[in-house]
């Protein structure tokens, strides 16, 4: 059994469909995926009609984009095995999406503003119908430089960041109503790569509003990573998973299957998939 809970698709900020990344996960010798697109479920039934095709598993996924309020940072919060119809987590998603379609429409505006050609209709060309605009399209369109090259880096930062024409975020979800919703469609919640946006702290207050599990095994996390996810774990029981976390030529080069999850009640049942 070799397993990755941590994957990106089209349907969100992932470059590749969710046919490329099932071959990319026959190659790779996988046996059991979870698409975690942010905040959109859009893609889990084509997710399961080709799993069923390449004899992979899939368990059904999402990586809400939430935020913690107390510690004004973001925390992303993973979702797994839910009902398939997923009515608490659709509702709580569905305006976050409309306002991140928006944010990035506007964004694109103001990168036009600017004097590089961004047009509206290329953008919603990149996305699949009735989908979500991301950064990650805008820059597609505006460089061919790879994720990794300084050249992207710079040009990132100059419209994103820093004051850029494109700076600024939208509103996330409270991280204790991704935990709550999940729950509430039958699903395990587990908090998503905690040593890349520190979200250590947060864990034992989410672990007592119904929490199960810890992203271990992430390209981010460090052997310190690991040890900290390891006692809380003990401490909250709460069983770890893990993913690479891939995006494609959208994210950090990475091999689908080069971070894989550790045994966890996932893997041994996947009651709605």
């Amino acid at each position: 059994m070799k397993a990755d809970l941590h994957v990106h698709s089209r349907y969100s900020d992932g470059a590749d469909t969710v046919r490329e990344v099932l071959e990319q996960a026959v190659a790779a010798g996988i046996t059991h995926i979870s698409f975690v697109d942010h905040d959109t479920t859009a893609g889990l039934e084509e997710a399961l009609a080709l799993g069923q095709e390449y004899a992979v598993t899939v368990i059904p996924g999402i990586e809400i984009s939430a935020y913690d309020f107390r510690r004004n940072r973001k925390v992303h919060v993973l979702g797994y095995d839910y009902r398939p119809d997923a009515p608490h987590i659709h509702a709580l998603c569905r305006p976050l999406l409309e306002r991140r379609h928006r944010h990035t429409l506007e964004q694109a505006g103001k990168i036009r503003e600017t004097g590089l050609r961004l047009d509206e209709e290329q953008v919603l060309a990149m996305v699949p119908e009735g989908g979500i605009a991301y950064k990650q399209h805008l820059m597609d369109l505006l460089t061919n430089a790879p994720f990794e090259s300084s050249d992207y880096r710079q040009l990132y930062r100059s419209l994103f960041k820093d004051g850029g024409p494109a700076s600024g975020d939208i509103r996330y979800i409270d991280a204790f109503d991704a935990v709550r919703a999940i729950k509430a469609d039958g699903g395990f919640a587990v908090i998503a790569h905690p040593g890349q946006l520190d979200s250590y702290g947060l864990i034992p207050e989410l672990a007592a509003a119904g929490l199960d599990g810890i992203e271990r095994h992430h390209p981010d996390h460090t052997k310190d990573d690991h040890e900290r996810a390891d006692r809380l774990a003990a401490e909250l029981g709460l069983f770890m998973t893990g993913g690479s976390d891939c995006h494609g030529r959208y994210g950090h080069p990475v091999t689908l299957g080069e971070f894989t999850s550790p045994g966890n009640p996932l893997l041994m049942s996947c009651k709605h998939s």
